[in-house]
């Protein structure tokens, strides 16, 4: 498992214990609790688990409090995972 992946995990891990984010990035995703799992050994998936703490500082910011993970771990994760800007 990359280094990319494993801070998309710790998103995840990190979402399951905050109900109402989950619940947001779930209806964002299409995704219901029992296939998390299974969707998180797809690499696609982990891009969109990245992307949804991305798309909000706030959020992003509570993630690496509570986890200790510097944000620029998180922007380096987002740019492995979903690729260089403009699909080049």
């Amino acid at each position: 498992m990359t280094a990319a992946e494993e801070t998309a995990i710790a998103i995840l891990s990190w979402l399951a214990n905050e109900p109402e984010l989950l619940g947001r990035f779930l209806a964002l995703t299409g995704t219901d609790p029992s296939s998390l799992r299974h969707a998180a050994a797809d690499p696609g998936f982990l891009a969109g688990v990245v992307d949804f703490l991305m798309g909000h500082e706030p959020t992003l910011l509570a993630f690496c409090a509570a986890t200790s993970t510097r944000p620029e771990d998180v922007v380096r994760a987002h740019m492995v995972l979903s690729g260089p800007p403009g699909g080049f």
